[in-house]
């Protein structure tokens, strides 16, 4: 899987979420570090495109990138703090954008948000209309 990561900020956890992801066969493209709504328009951008299947983003709070992620539309950056936040956010929401804090979350919590998210493989069928509802607001708003 092609996975562009960005961070506004150096810290433990992204470099941790890098080492992990590369160690499980993952083509992972850090960018950067940069201010957080550029780092963020970045990587929501690779993934809008398809130059990427799936991003990760951290900031301090993971607050800001998640917003800015989320102003391209085709986006749907998740703000995950714990492993069961993660895996909704994909089973329920089709999130393609994880995004964490660098500094709530420590290296061990972020391994396991990484395996919660890598472990849903497509979004649960029963919320495809909910889905479909979000693309229709990426379009008008």
């Amino acid at each position: 899987m092609r996975i562009v990561m960005g961070a506004d900020d150096e810290g433990a956890v992204a470099d941790t979420v890098a080492e992990e992801l590369r160690s499980r066969g993952h083509d992972v493209d850090v960018l950067e570090r940069d201010r957080w709504p550029d780092v963020a328009a970045r990587v929501a951008h690779a993934v809008a495109a398809g130059e990427a299947d799936q991003g990760m983003l951290f900031c301090w709070t993971g607050t800001g990138t998640s917003m800015a992620a989320n102003k391209v539309p085709g986006v749907r950056a998740a703000l995950a703090w714990d492993p069961w936040i993660a895996a909704g956010a994909r089973k329920w929401n089709d999130a393609n954008v994880l995004v964490m804090s660098l500094k709530r979350t420590d290296p061990e919590t972020a391994r396991a948000i990484v395996d919660a998210w890598l472990s849903v493989d497509a979004p649960d069928p029963d919320e495809a209309e909910n889905i479909a509802r979000l693309r229709e607001l990426d379009r008008s708003g």
